[in-house]
Protein backbone atom coordinates (compact mmCIF):
# COMPACT_ATOMS: atom_id res chain seq x y z
CA UNK A 1 0.00 0.00 0.00
CA UNK A 2 0.93 3.18 -0.85
CA UNK A 3 1.24 5.76 2.01
CA UNK A 4 1.79 8.93 -0.16
CA UNK A 5 -1.20 11.00 -1.33
CA UNK A 6 -1.23 11.48 -5.20
CA UNK A 7 0.10 14.92 -6.18
CA UNK A 8 -3.31 15.99 -6.61
CA UNK A 9 -4.66 15.80 -3.22
CA UNK A 10 -1.55 16.96 -1.98
CA UNK A 11 -1.28 20.29 -3.21
CA UNK A 12 -5.30 20.51 -1.98
CA UNK A 13 -3.98 19.60 1.68
CA UNK A 14 -1.46 22.37 1.56
CA UNK A 15 -3.75 24.68 -0.26
CA UNK A 16 -6.52 24.32 2.77
CA UNK A 17 -3.42 24.11 5.45
CA UNK A 18 -2.66 27.50 3.94
CA UNK A 19 -6.71 28.71 4.02
CA UNK A 20 -6.34 27.72 7.48
CA UNK A 21 -3.05 29.90 8.45
CA UNK A 22 -4.06 33.00 6.71
CA UNK A 23 -7.89 33.27 7.04
CA UNK A 24 -9.18 31.26 9.97
CA UNK A 25 -5.95 31.32 12.17
CA UNK A 26 -6.37 35.20 12.28
CA UNK A 27 -10.12 35.22 13.65
CA UNK A 28 -9.19 32.65 16.50
CA UNK A 29 -8.35 36.08 19.05
CA UNK A 30 -12.14 36.96 18.34
CA UNK A 31 -13.27 34.20 18.78
CA UNK A 32 -11.57 33.27 22.13
CA UNK A 33 -12.66 36.88 23.62
CA UNK A 34 -16.50 36.26 22.47
CA UNK A 35 -16.15 32.93 24.67
CA UNK A 36 -14.42 34.48 27.56
CA UNK A 37 -17.30 37.04 27.80
CA UNK A 38 -19.89 34.43 27.91
CA UNK A 39 -21.37 35.05 24.02
CA UNK A 40 -20.69 31.56 22.89
CA UNK A 41 -18.56 30.42 19.86
CA UNK A 42 -19.57 32.13 16.42
CA UNK A 43 -18.33 33.86 13.22
CA UNK A 44 -20.24 37.40 12.96
CA UNK A 45 -22.39 37.58 9.79
CA UNK A 46 -20.00 40.01 7.97
CA UNK A 47 -16.88 37.14 9.05
CA UNK A 48 -18.77 34.45 7.61
CA UNK A 49 -19.44 36.02 4.50
CA UNK A 50 -15.62 36.44 3.87
CA UNK A 51 -14.14 33.61 4.79
CA UNK A 52 -17.48 32.12 2.54
CA UNK A 53 -16.11 33.89 -0.47
CA UNK A 54 -12.34 33.47 0.57
CA UNK A 55 -13.41 29.57 0.63
CA UNK A 56 -15.41 29.79 -2.79
CA UNK A 57 -12.58 31.52 -4.71
CA UNK A 58 -10.09 29.10 -3.60
CA UNK A 59 -11.91 26.57 -4.61
CA UNK A 60 -13.07 24.25 -1.53
CA UNK A 61 -17.13 24.14 -1.61
CA UNK A 62 -18.46 20.66 -2.65
CA UNK A 63 -15.02 18.76 -2.26
CA UNK A 64 -16.77 15.37 -1.46
CA UNK A 65 -19.82 16.25 -3.03
CA UNK A 66 -20.96 14.58 -7.20
CA UNK A 67 -19.87 16.13 -10.23
CA UNK A 68 -22.95 16.36 -11.75
CA UNK A 69 -24.32 18.74 -9.32
CA UNK A 70 -21.12 20.70 -9.59
CA UNK A 71 -18.95 18.90 -6.58
CA UNK A 72 -15.94 18.07 -7.33
CA UNK A 73 -16.05 14.08 -6.06
CA UNK A 74 -12.81 13.80 -4.49
CA UNK A 75 -12.17 10.19 -2.89
CA UNK A 76 -12.62 9.42 1.17
CA UNK A 77 -8.10 9.50 1.43
CA UNK A 78 -8.43 13.15 0.06
CA UNK A 79 -10.78 14.17 2.66
CA UNK A 80 -8.91 13.09 5.38
CA UNK A 81 -5.82 15.69 4.48
CA UNK A 82 -8.25 18.22 4.03
CA UNK A 83 -10.44 17.38 7.33
CA UNK A 84 -6.72 17.06 9.84
CA UNK A 85 -6.03 20.34 8.20
CA UNK A 86 -9.44 21.90 9.32
CA UNK A 87 -8.58 20.59 12.75
CA UNK A 88 -5.99 22.76 13.30
CA UNK A 89 -8.32 25.93 13.78
CA UNK A 90 -10.68 26.52 16.65
CA UNK A 91 -12.64 28.93 14.15
CA UNK A 92 -16.03 27.67 14.22
CA UNK A 93 -16.09 26.73 9.91
CA UNK A 94 -17.11 24.05 7.90
CA UNK A 95 -16.39 23.88 4.32
CA UNK A 96 -20.00 23.80 2.40
CA UNK A 97 -21.71 21.28 2.02
CA UNK A 98 -20.59 19.54 5.78
CA UNK A 99 -20.09 16.46 4.44
CA UNK A 100 -22.37 13.74 6.52
CA UNK A 101 -25.38 15.04 5.58
CA UNK A 102 -24.25 15.26 2.16
CA UNK A 103 -23.36 11.59 2.05
CA UNK A 104 -26.42 10.81 3.66
CA UNK A 105 -28.28 13.19 0.59
CA UNK A 106 -26.38 11.32 -1.82
CA UNK A 107 -27.07 7.37 -1.80
CA UNK A 108 -31.01 8.08 -0.61
CA UNK A 109 -32.42 10.96 -2.93
CA UNK A 110 -34.70 10.31 -5.84
CA UNK A 111 -34.46 12.64 -9.22
CA UNK A 112 -36.79 15.33 -7.41
CA UNK A 113 -35.32 15.89 -4.29
CA UNK A 114 -31.95 15.61 -6.15
CA UNK A 115 -32.72 18.91 -7.88
CA UNK A 116 -34.75 19.98 -4.94
CA UNK A 117 -32.45 19.28 -2.02
CA UNK A 118 -29.04 18.17 -3.11
CA UNK A 119 -27.84 20.57 -5.88
CA UNK A 120 -28.59 23.99 -3.81
CA UNK A 121 -27.02 21.82 -0.56
CA UNK A 122 -24.03 21.19 -2.81
CA UNK A 123 -23.51 25.24 -3.78
CA UNK A 124 -24.15 25.92 -0.40
CA UNK A 125 -27.31 27.76 -0.76
CA UNK A 126 -28.89 25.55 2.53
CA UNK A 127 -27.97 24.74 5.94
CA UNK A 128 -28.73 21.20 6.91
CA UNK A 129 -29.39 18.92 10.41
CA UNK A 130 -30.24 15.96 11.19
CA UNK A 131 -32.72 14.41 14.01
CA UNK A 132 -31.88 10.92 15.13
CA UNK A 133 -31.10 11.01 18.85
CA UNK A 134 -34.51 11.37 21.45
CA UNK A 135 -34.56 11.55 24.62
CA UNK A 136 -33.79 8.53 26.58
CA UNK A 137 -32.59 6.70 23.76
CA UNK A 138 -29.08 7.97 23.59
CA UNK A 139 -27.30 5.72 20.95
CA UNK A 140 -29.81 3.05 20.83
CA UNK A 141 -31.71 3.41 17.27
CA UNK A 142 -33.85 0.75 18.83
CA UNK A 143 -35.12 2.86 21.21
CA UNK A 144 -36.32 5.16 18.62
CA UNK A 145 -40.22 6.10 19.41
CA UNK A 146 -40.65 9.21 16.88
CA UNK A 147 -43.54 7.60 14.68
CA UNK A 148 -44.58 8.81 11.43
CA UNK A 149 -47.77 7.63 10.01
CA UNK A 150 -49.55 7.57 6.60
CA UNK A 151 -52.33 9.95 5.87
CA UNK A 152 -53.24 10.06 2.26
CA UNK A 153 -50.26 11.17 0.41
CA UNK A 154 -48.49 12.63 3.31
CA UNK A 155 -46.98 11.55 6.17
CA UNK A 156 -48.13 12.57 10.04
CA UNK A 157 -44.94 12.46 12.76
CA UNK A 158 -45.18 13.21 16.22
CA UNK A 159 -42.21 12.54 18.74
CA UNK A 160 -39.36 14.17 20.47
CA UNK A 161 -35.93 14.92 19.29
CA UNK A 162 -32.58 16.06 20.57
CA UNK A 163 -29.04 17.09 20.46
CA UNK A 164 -29.84 18.53 17.09
CA UNK A 165 -27.31 20.61 15.82
CA UNK A 166 -28.05 23.73 13.70
CA UNK A 167 -31.95 23.32 13.97
CA UNK A 168 -32.81 26.51 14.58
CA UNK A 169 -30.55 28.05 11.12
CA UNK A 170 -31.57 24.74 9.28
CA UNK A 171 -33.57 25.25 5.66
CA UNK A 172 -33.89 21.88 5.88
CA UNK A 173 -33.69 18.63 8.70
CA UNK A 174 -32.72 14.68 8.54
CA UNK A 175 -35.48 13.62 10.66
CA UNK A 176 -35.09 9.55 11.24
CA UNK A 177 -38.39 8.07 12.48
CA UNK A 178 -40.62 4.87 12.75
CA UNK A 179 -42.58 4.22 10.15
CA UNK A 180 -43.49 0.28 11.11
CA UNK A 181 -42.89 -0.54 14.96
CA UNK A 182 -42.76 -4.40 14.58
CA UNK A 183 -39.54 -3.94 12.66
CA UNK A 184 -38.08 -1.13 14.32
CA UNK A 185 -34.50 -0.09 13.07
CA UNK A 186 -34.85 -3.47 11.21
CA UNK A 187 -36.77 -2.62 8.34
CA UNK A 188 -39.04 -0.29 10.18
CA UNK A 189 -36.81 3.18 10.37
CA UNK A 190 -37.30 5.88 7.73
CA UNK A 191 -35.80 9.44 6.78
CA UNK A 192 -37.78 11.82 6.12
CA UNK A 193 -36.93 15.98 4.72
CA UNK A 194 -38.68 18.48 7.00
CA UNK A 195 -38.44 22.49 5.88
CA UNK A 196 -37.79 25.15 7.80
CA UNK A 197 -41.09 26.48 9.30
CA UNK A 198 -43.34 23.59 8.82
CA UNK A 199 -45.94 23.69 11.16
CA UNK A 200 -45.92 21.21 14.05
CA UNK A 201 -41.23 21.23 13.94
CA UNK A 202 -41.26 23.16 17.38
CA UNK A 203 -37.57 24.21 18.68
CA UNK A 204 -38.28 23.81 22.15
CA UNK A 205 -35.29 24.68 23.82
CA UNK A 206 -31.65 25.83 22.72
CA UNK A 207 -28.95 23.16 25.09
CA UNK A 208 -25.61 24.97 25.55
CA UNK A 209 -23.05 22.66 25.62
CA UNK A 210 -19.29 22.54 26.69
CA UNK A 211 -16.70 24.85 24.27
CA UNK A 212 -19.74 26.99 23.55
CA UNK A 213 -21.35 24.85 21.38
CA UNK A 214 -24.96 24.31 21.51
CA UNK A 215 -27.72 21.62 20.41
CA UNK A 216 -31.78 21.63 20.11
CA UNK A 217 -34.41 20.28 21.52
CA UNK A 218 -37.49 19.88 18.99
CA UNK A 219 -40.58 18.13 19.48
CA UNK A 220 -42.47 16.55 16.10
CA UNK A 221 -46.71 16.93 16.72
CA UNK A 222 -48.62 15.97 13.84
CA UNK A 223 -46.13 17.54 12.17
CA UNK A 224 -47.40 16.75 8.47
CA UNK A 225 -44.73 16.01 5.62
CA UNK A 226 -45.54 15.78 1.90
CA UNK A 227 -45.05 12.13 0.64
CA UNK A 228 -42.20 12.81 -1.82
CA UNK A 229 -39.98 14.32 0.68
CA UNK A 230 -39.77 10.34 2.20
CA UNK A 231 -35.97 10.24 1.59
CA UNK A 232 -35.49 7.25 0.00
CA UNK A 233 -37.61 3.91 0.36
CA UNK A 234 -39.78 3.48 3.41
CA UNK A 235 -38.04 1.29 6.10
CA UNK A 236 -35.15 1.25 4.97
CA UNK A 237 -33.54 4.75 6.49
CA UNK A 238 -31.07 2.82 8.41
CA UNK A 239 -28.35 2.01 6.09
CA UNK A 240 -28.34 6.28 4.76
CA UNK A 241 -28.27 6.96 8.07
CA UNK A 242 -25.34 4.74 8.77
CA UNK A 243 -23.29 6.17 5.27
CA UNK A 244 -23.92 9.78 7.29
CA UNK A 245 -22.81 8.66 10.75
CA UNK A 246 -19.66 6.26 9.29
CA UNK A 247 -19.03 9.58 7.33
CA UNK A 248 -18.84 12.18 10.22
CA UNK A 249 -16.83 9.54 12.65
CA UNK A 250 -14.12 9.30 9.97
CA UNK A 251 -14.23 12.98 9.96
CA UNK A 252 -13.91 12.99 13.67
CA UNK A 253 -10.95 11.28 13.62
CA UNK A 254 -9.08 13.30 11.10
CA UNK A 255 -10.26 16.35 12.95
CA UNK A 256 -8.14 14.96 16.21
CA UNK A 257 -5.39 14.29 14.13
CA UNK A 258 -5.22 18.07 13.94
CA UNK A 259 -5.92 19.12 17.04
CA UNK A 260 -3.19 16.87 18.48
CA UNK A 261 -0.86 18.04 15.66
CA UNK A 262 -1.70 21.25 16.92
CA UNK A 263 -0.89 21.11 20.87
CA UNK A 264 2.12 19.07 20.28
CA UNK A 265 3.47 21.82 18.13
CA UNK A 266 2.40 23.75 20.97
CA UNK A 267 4.68 22.01 23.39
CA UNK A 268 7.57 21.70 21.03
CA UNK A 269 7.68 25.54 20.99
CA UNK A 270 6.93 26.64 24.28
CA UNK A 271 9.24 23.90 26.66
CA UNK A 272 12.61 25.09 24.94
CA UNK A 273 11.26 29.04 25.72
CA UNK A 274 9.94 27.64 29.98
CA UNK A 275 12.75 27.88 32.30
CA UNK A 276 11.78 26.13 35.92
CA UNK A 277 14.71 25.47 38.59
CA UNK A 278 17.28 26.34 36.18
CA UNK A 279 15.96 24.19 33.47
CA UNK A 280 14.26 24.37 29.79
CA UNK A 281 10.86 22.17 30.40
CA UNK A 282 12.25 20.70 27.08
CA UNK A 283 15.04 18.91 29.59
CA UNK A 284 12.67 17.19 31.77
CA UNK A 285 11.94 13.77 31.35
CA UNK A 286 8.19 13.98 31.72
CA UNK A 287 7.77 16.57 28.86
CA UNK A 288 10.07 14.58 26.82
CA UNK A 289 8.05 11.34 26.86
CA UNK A 290 4.70 13.72 26.08
CA UNK A 291 6.15 14.87 23.18
CA UNK A 292 7.56 11.24 22.07
CA UNK A 293 4.25 9.79 23.12
CA UNK A 294 2.25 12.36 21.24
CA UNK A 295 4.74 11.78 18.14
CA UNK A 296 4.32 8.22 18.37
CA UNK A 297 0.30 7.77 18.60
CA UNK A 298 -0.29 10.87 16.34
CA UNK A 299 1.68 8.87 14.01
CA UNK A 300 -0.53 5.92 14.60
CA UNK A 301 -3.67 7.61 14.60
CA UNK A 302 -2.98 9.02 10.85
CA UNK A 303 -1.96 5.38 9.28
CA UNK A 304 -4.91 4.47 10.78
CA UNK A 305 -7.23 6.86 9.68
CA UNK A 306 -5.69 6.46 6.15
CA UNK A 307 -5.86 2.85 6.27
CA UNK A 308 -9.51 3.11 6.53
CA UNK A 309 -10.23 5.92 3.88
CA UNK A 310 -8.46 3.76 1.44
CA UNK A 311 -10.44 0.72 2.26
CA UNK A 312 -13.97 2.86 2.06
CA UNK A 313 -12.54 4.14 -1.44
CA UNK A 314 -12.04 0.24 -2.40
CA UNK A 315 -15.49 0.04 -1.66
CA UNK A 316 -14.70 -2.68 1.24
CA UNK A 317 -16.95 -2.76 4.83
CA UNK A 318 -14.98 -0.83 7.37
CA UNK A 319 -17.74 -1.18 10.28
CA UNK A 320 -14.86 -2.16 12.75
CA UNK A 321 -12.35 0.12 11.42
CA UNK A 322 -14.21 3.23 11.71
CA UNK A 323 -15.29 2.65 14.93
CA UNK A 324 -11.16 1.92 15.98
CA UNK A 325 -10.59 5.57 14.54
CA UNK A 326 -13.07 7.16 16.52
CA UNK A 327 -12.62 5.94 19.53
CA UNK A 328 -8.29 6.00 19.05
CA UNK A 329 -8.57 9.11 17.24
CA UNK A 330 -11.04 10.67 19.72
CA UNK A 331 -8.98 9.20 23.29
CA UNK A 332 -5.46 10.12 21.59
CA UNK A 333 -6.28 13.45 21.01
CA UNK A 334 -7.62 14.22 24.93
CA UNK A 335 -4.52 12.86 26.45
CA UNK A 336 -2.03 15.25 23.78
CA UNK A 337 -4.24 17.98 24.19
CA UNK A 338 -4.35 17.74 28.30
CA UNK A 339 -0.44 16.75 28.21
CA UNK A 340 -0.23 20.21 26.44
CA UNK A 341 -2.54 22.11 29.01
CA UNK A 342 -0.52 20.79 31.94
CA UNK A 343 2.80 21.55 29.88
CA UNK A 344 1.84 25.81 30.16
CA UNK A 345 0.41 25.53 33.70
CA UNK A 346 -1.90 28.57 34.59
CA UNK A 347 -1.49 29.21 31.37
CA UNK A 348 -3.01 26.74 30.11
CA UNK A 349 -5.96 27.03 32.15
CA UNK A 350 -6.78 30.74 30.36
CA UNK A 351 -9.36 31.29 28.02
CA UNK A 352 -6.70 33.60 26.82
CA UNK A 353 -5.32 30.16 24.65
CA UNK A 354 -7.12 27.67 22.31
CA UNK A 355 -6.37 24.78 24.32
CA UNK A 356 -9.40 25.07 26.47
CA UNK A 357 -11.43 25.07 23.94
CA UNK A 358 -9.63 22.07 21.42
CA UNK A 359 -9.91 19.83 24.99
CA UNK A 360 -14.10 20.85 24.69
CA UNK A 361 -14.25 20.17 21.01
CA UNK A 362 -12.60 16.60 21.71
CA UNK A 363 -14.74 15.60 24.99
CA UNK A 364 -17.62 16.51 23.01
CA UNK A 365 -16.54 14.01 19.91
CA UNK A 366 -15.91 11.21 22.39
CA UNK A 367 -19.42 11.37 22.99
CA UNK A 368 -21.49 12.26 19.66
CA UNK A 369 -22.21 9.81 17.03
CA UNK A 370 -21.25 6.98 19.26
CA UNK A 371 -19.82 7.00 22.77
CA UNK A 372 -16.30 5.46 23.11
CA UNK A 373 -17.65 2.28 24.81
CA UNK A 374 -20.50 1.97 22.26
CA UNK A 375 -17.75 1.66 19.41
CA UNK A 376 -15.46 -0.70 21.87
CA UNK A 377 -18.39 -3.11 21.97
CA UNK A 378 -19.27 -3.32 18.27
CA UNK A 379 -15.87 -4.11 17.56
CA UNK A 380 -15.73 -6.88 19.95
CA UNK A 381 -19.01 -8.06 19.27
CA UNK A 382 -17.95 -8.30 15.71
CA UNK A 383 -14.14 -10.16 16.62
CA UNK A 384 -16.40 -12.56 18.99
CA UNK A 385 -19.24 -13.33 16.72
CA UNK A 386 -22.14 -12.20 18.93
CA UNK A 387 -23.10 -9.06 16.83
CA UNK A 388 -27.29 -10.68 16.06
Amino acid sequence: MDFELIEEHRMLKDLVRRFVDDELMPLEARVLERDAGGEGIYLTKEEMDLIDAKSKELGLWGLDAPEDVGGVDLPAVAMIGVNEEMGRTITPYTLPPDSPNLRMLQVAVNDRQREAYLAPYVRGETISAIGISEPGAGADPAGMITRAVRDGDDWIINGRKIWTSRAAAADFTILMAVTDKEKGARGGMSAFLVDKGTPGFNILRKIPMIGGATTYEIALEDCRVPGWKLLGEEGNGFAPMQVRLSTRRLEMASWCIGIAQRALDMICEFAPQRVTFGKPLSERQSIQWWVADAAMKIHACRLMVYDCAWKLDQGQSVRSEISMCKVYATEMAWEVVDNAMQTFGAMGMTKEMPLHLMASVVRNMRIYDGPSEVHRWVIARNLLGTRA
